[in-house]
């Protein structure tokens, strides 16, 4: 009995095997999804449109009084800027943001819940509400609880970090709208993405900070650019 036809039929069934795990491989490989990540995302002014809140219950409350237009909005405090106005409107606007049902009855900014929860359905990727309430607790720390619950989902109740200073919270993507973040870690493990904003449009970013324009943007690049 000759040789040669079972060699020949060793050679293709050893090609077939090799050609089948370089498949198998390359495949893995492809679709790796890289290192997780974890993903901070700001509320106010990011997820929830607190510019347009407030200037809609200031008017209400305070119909005879000058108020700043979105399109005048400068400076990230909304407070500082009506003072300048006149110093009692400081008081004004303070009261508005204390007021209940303030935070709770805030409008979605355009594409922030969406992509929040698109955010949290990709693989080895961890995504956190960090927001900063305000010294006022009277309300504002429930009605975040809750505008999060209403919007995004009671799943989303576990992933909510409430704190003044989120240099100490480890990440590696913050997206907020506050130009400027310090606190006592001098050098945060996230990357701040600055969100714009009606307060922001005329801020220069920090050397080699990124903007997100809006949830219209390409997020999902700069979360990608992230893992690499």
């Amino acid at each position: 009995m000759s040789l040669l036809p079972i060699m020949v039929r060793l050679l293709r069934t050893e090609r077939t095997l090799h050609h089948s795990k370089f498949n198998y491989f390359s495949a893995n490989m492809s679709s790796s999804p890289g290192k997780r990540l974890r993903v901070l995302v700001d509320m106010d002014g990011v997820i929830a449109d607190f510019e347009g809140g407030f200037l809609k219950k200031f008017r209400a409350r305070y119909p005879n009084e000058p108020y700043v237009t979105l399109e005048d909005r400068r400076g990230f405090w909304v407070s500082s800027q009506y003072g300048n106005l006149r110093n009692d409107l400081c008081e004004k606007a303070i009261s508005i943001w204390e007021s209940k049902d303030f935070f709770i009855e805030l409008e979605p900014i355009p594409g922030g819940v969406q992509a929040v929860k698109e955010m949290a359905k990709m693989e080895n990727t961890d995504v956190f509400i960090c927001s900063s309430p305000i010294k006022h607790y009277k309300h504002c720390p429930y009605e975040k609880y809750a505008w999060i619950e209403k919007h995004l989902g009671s799943d989303f109740l576990e992933l909510i970090v409430l704190t003044k200073d989120k240099t100490v919270v480890t990440g590696d993507i913050l997206i907020d709208d506050k130009p400027d973040i310090f606190g006592v870690e001098p050098n945060p493990s996230w990357e701040h993405v600055l969100f714009t904003a009606c307060h922001n449009k005329h801020v220069h970013p920090s050397l080699g900070q990124r903007r997100l324009q809006s949830w219209a943007d390409d997020w999902r690049a700069i979360l990608e650019s992230r893992r690499l």
